[in-house]
Parts: structure tokens; sequence; C-alpha cells
């Protein structure tokens, strides 16, 4: 077990007073601030398209809990005017991209400080933009979005700062240069003069650090070692991204002709190598994390050497908690939003009363499904839910593998709804045609199974569906789930997931408590990946028809109590206020100068 569910007769968290020195320096109201987050996507909400997917959720998450926990954090990111894409699904199941454009003079609020940065193009002047994030208490985190779309510069560079993961590779770098150098400079200019940490989510802002090392050489010309080093002391690193492929790398010419000899001098960069920026905020960060248990694992296989630790992710559960839910936890456990760690005392709470949230929760999934496609779905069916990104690591398809045994389990069981959703990159072939085989095999089911594909994910479809399923389905191949957070949005609503030993669900599957592990962990090392597929398609199948759906359709006591656990273990844990104090008291560690740290 993860811990034993006992109270501890307190409601809350612990008095400022019982903090140690990190916490009450983290928490300090003075109009400094002591961390900066760094992320080239942050989801602030719905309606705000500055965000891609998983990555930029988490963000969004994480400084929402430092907005509750009253800590003194600001953060960085691009405003992405264009956002990344808004998608609809043609008739013959083809994803189609449209632009998200968006007016930041509309909803964020202007700010006078322009600061300017070298790229290839000549001197690009940026401006930034400032979201509140305004915690449950009242407390701010003040996000910058920076923004190059000033009559100062021109038309290429005005569009820096349009697409998210957009254009060539000499995009890319040019916005990682804009996030890293310029945001560094902004924060200068914005005041923020005295920052101790700087938290670089992902290698996308990696850039900061020659940023950060130039200006120690202002005031050290003659020690560059030391001035490394000291900047090595304030920086944290979390990777996400548990395959070689997906760090980014950009070839010599390619940093020559974007960021000049200047900052290529500063990264400390072989003019003869390519420029790796997770390499660079591996090196020049005192503190690096991976974002689960088995994902530090893994990290520190790719590079050997490196000391990585882990801080497994979470969600903010007043985000993410159906209105049937926070209805409820208003009634029972007055304190959850602050206390999402309070959430274990759901236990106190009668089964029944689960299940009519969960009913309601549900509802709103069918009538989302139904306003968007004309499809009504059976509330009574077991509805399994899919909310991931397209791509074919995290295998959409393998509940469907073998559709005619499939269909079979709906005949012997009782019948299936699968509810999909989920975006493809744009330039990522195989997960546009995961979307079109998906919709493909819908149209050819028998009556017993149904399967629907919603269009145009975004915060909100995700939210109605992990709350709304009756199972989250979650299948990558292991081990290329670094975490993996819509499972834990899924446990915030009593929802148990059905899913491979990969990311966070090593640490989070109580079989038949929380919820049911596809095949053992391990299981599919160094097989082949039809062979793979294989493997975990029948042990999808056997779970499913043995275990899951005569659950469901013949105990629901049983059923409901897992609900109920799946809450109380899973939710009052995988939230990231307990991910955000893990980062205080491990990575951040403002009680002492960070040289003396372990």
């Amino acid at each position: 077990m993860l811990y034993k569910i006992e109270s501890d007769g307190r409601d809350g968290l612990p008095a400022a007073a019982t903090f140690p020195p990190a916490m009450t320096t983290i928490s300090r109201s003075d109009p400094q601030r002591a961390v900066a987050y760094f992320s080239m996507e942050i989801a602030l909400e719905p309606g705000l398209p500055t965000y891609s997917g998983g990555l930029g959720v988490l963000a969004g998450d994480t400084l929402r809990s430092c907005a509750d926990l009253g800590l003194a954090v600001c953060a960085v990111t691009l405003v992405h005017r264009k956002g990344y894409f808004l998608q609809s699904i043609a008739r013959d199941g083809s994803q189609q991209e449209h632009p998200q454009t968006w007016r930041p003079e509309d909803r964020l609020e202007p700010l006078e400080p322009r600061v300017k940065i070298e790229l290839g193009s000549g001197t690009v002047e940026v401006r930034a933009w400032r979201y509140r994030v305004v915690g449950v208490h009242g407390s701010e985190v003040p996000v910058y979005l920076l923004d190059t779309d000033v009559p100062e510069n021109a038309p290429e560079q005005r569009a820096h700062t349009d697409h998210l993961y957009g254009g060539d590779n000499a995009y890319r770098l040019a916005q990682e240069a804009i996030l890293g150098i310029g945001g560094v400079r902004m924060l200068r200019a914005l005041g923020h003069t005295h920052l101790e940490r700087y938290h670089l989510n992902e290698g996308h802002a990696a850039l900061a650090i020659p940023e950060l090392i130039d200006e120690e050489l202002v005031i050290t010309p003659d020690d560059p070692d030391g001035a490394s080093e000291r900047v090595r002391d304030r920086c944290v690193f979390t990777t996400h991204t548990p395959v070689p492929a997906g760090h980014d790398r950009f070839s010599p010419d390619l940093v020559r002709a974007v960021l000049g000899e200047r900052a290529t001098r500063s990264a400390q960069v072989d003019s003869d190598a390519d420029l790796n920026l997770t390499e660079l905020a591996l090196d020049g960060s005192r503190f690096v994390n991976g974002v689960a248990m088995r994902h530090g694992e893994v990290s520190r296989s790719m590079f050997p050497g490196r000391a990585i630790h882990s801080i497994t992710n979470g969600v903010h559960a007043a985000t993410w908690a159906a209105p049937t839910f926070q209805e409820l936890f208003d009634r029972h456990i007055p304190r959850w939003r602050s206390d999402p760690f309070s959430l274990r005392r759901v236990t106190a709470i009668d089964t029944e009363e689960i299940a009519a949230a969960h009913a309601g929760a549900k509802r709103l999934l069918l009538d989302c499904v139904e306003e968007r496609l004309g499809i009504e779905l059976d509330p009574q069916a077991l509805t399994l839910g899919f909310g991931r990104r397209a791509t074919a690591y995290k295998r959409a398809l393998l509940i469907l593998h073998d559709r005619e045994r499939l269909e079979n389990i709906t005949r012997s069981v009782g019948p299936l709804q699968i509810v999909y959703g989920g975006k493809a990159h744009p330039g990522d072939a195989d997960g546009r045609n995961i979307i079109a085989e998906i919709h493909s095999l819908a149209a050819r089911c028998g009556p017993g199974l149904r399967i629907v594909f919603l269009p145009g994910y975004d915060m909100s479809v995700c939210a109605r569906l992990a709350a709304g399923c009756d199972v989250w389905l979650n299948t990558p191949i292991p081990p290329l789930e670094a975490s993996g957070t819509s499972g834990m949005k899924a446990s915030l609503n009593g929802v148990p997931s059905l899913s491979t030993l990969d990311g966070w669900w090593v640490e989070g599957c109580e079989e038949g408590v929380t919820g049911w592990a596809v095949g053992a962990d391990g299981d599919s090392q160094n097989l082949p990946p039809a062979e793979c597929d294989r493997l975990h398609a029948e042990a999808l199948y056997d779970k499913l028809e043995t275990v899951v759906a005569p659950c469901f359709y013949q105990d629901a006591a049983r059923f409901a109590e897992i609900r109920r656990q799946t809450i109380a273990l899973n939710a009052s844990y995988f939230n990231t206020h307990r991910m955000v104090l893990e980062y205080v008291f491990e990575a951040y560690r403002l009680d002492r100068p960070a040289r003396e740290q372990s």
C-alpha cells in the first residue's frame, strides 16, 4: 500500500510556524520572488490556447498549487498568439487543423518593459503580458508571457511567438532563445533581481543558463568557472522525456546562424557537435529530476553518471474535480481545495453518495458526446475513457487489437463503450493514422461495442472524459510513459485505471483497490514491438473479461468501494500540492545556500 488511510486528527496543512526555514523563505510576502519557473507552454485556463497537452497542463497545475500554498514564485512562457491548433475530424476520420488565433490584449495585462535579444534575423524586441494565477486564499503567482509581435520588429520576427511547436528547427530554436535568454532579461526588467532559483521545466528553457552565466561574468569577468558554478547552484531542471529522440538537438551551423558566436561561447558548445538542450540543462543545474520514480530510473540509464532524482507529478485537485465531486467534497471535506491530502477522509463518505456524484459526471460526458457527435451513449454501459496525445507509443489501438475477441467480451459479460479524445501533432503521420483508424473501426463495431472519438480535445474535454468514464484506459509501451497525469485526474473523480505498469501507475496501482494492471512489470522488456502488443492485448482482454467488466456489472458494491479507495489513496497523494512541496523541500532548498546541499 502507498500508506494507511488513517486520520491524524488535523484538517489542514501544518501551521506556517511549523514549516522549516525553506518554506518560510519561499512564502515571504515581499515583492521579490524566490523561484522563477520557465516553461514553453502553460495551461492557464481552457479559453487561452497557450498549451498543447500534458506538459502545459502540468505547468498550469503546478502554478495553481504554488498560488494556493502562497509560494513566492513567478513564471515565464511565450504568448503563442496563434496557439497550437483547433482540431476537427473530417468524415473520413482525418484530423483537420485550424488556427486558434486569440488577442492577448483582450485577456492579459500589458507590461511596459521591453528587452532585446540578438537572433539570426537581427535584434528582436520582446514585450510581456501578465496573467495572475490566484490561489484559494488570494495569493498570486504572476505569469509573464513573452511576445515579439511589436511594430519595431520585422514581420518574420513578429511571428516568433505565434505558434506553439510550429515551424522548422530554426523557428523552434529562436523560440527557445526568446524563452530562456529573453525570459531572464525580462525578469530583470520587471524588477526580479534577487531570484534564488530558476526552475527549467523541460529543456526548452535551457538557454537561460548561458544568459545567467553572462550576468555573472559581468561581475567576475576573470572567474568563468566560478560564474558557471554559481549559476549551477541556482538552477533546477525537470526532464519529461524518456526517449533520446524527444530531446531537442540543433546542428552547429544552425546554432551559429540563430544564436551567434556569443551565445555559442556562453553555452560552452562544441563548435563541431550538436547543441543538445537537455545536456546543457543537465550540466547547468544542481538538482535534476524525472517526473515519476520509474522515469527517474529510465533517465539515469539514458544519462549514465548523472544524479537524477524523482519527483512524481500530480494534478491540481480543485481544477480537475467534476462539479458533482466538488459539491460532494465541499459537504464532507470542507478544506479539500487548500488541503487535497485530506481527501483520504473520503473513506467516511457513503459509497452511494460517491456513486451519485459519478453518475452526474458521467452524464456530463455523455452530454458532451451527444452535443459534439449527435451520438447517444448508454449511461448504464461500462464506459472506458482514453484521452491522450495521439502518437504511436501510447497505443490507443491496443484495445482494438482483436476486435472479434473484444466483441465476444461484450456478448459474454456486458456492453462496452470506449470514448476517445486527443490530438496528433500535425507532423506525426502515425498519430494522424491512429485517429483515422479509430474512426474507421467505430463504424464497423457490433451492437454491444460503441466507439466514439471526441474532436477538439482541450482542458474542458479532458476534464469531462477523465471524470465521466467508468474506467480510465492507459496502454503505453513501457517504459516510454514518463508520468502520465490523465489517470490522476480520473482518480480524483473516483475513476480507477486499467493500465500498463509504466509512469505514475507503477506507484499508484493497488490491484483491485485503485484499479488494475495490464500485464506484469517488466514483462515486455526486449520484446519486438509486435510481440509486445500481442502480449499486452491478451492481458488487457483477460483482465477486462474476467475481472473489470464482471466487477462493474455483477458486484456494484465492490466497484463502488474501488471508486472510494481510488480517491482516498491516489487523489490524496498524486496532486500538485504534494508535488510542489517536494520541490520546495528537495529541489529548491532555500533554507541554506545551494552549494552546501547534497
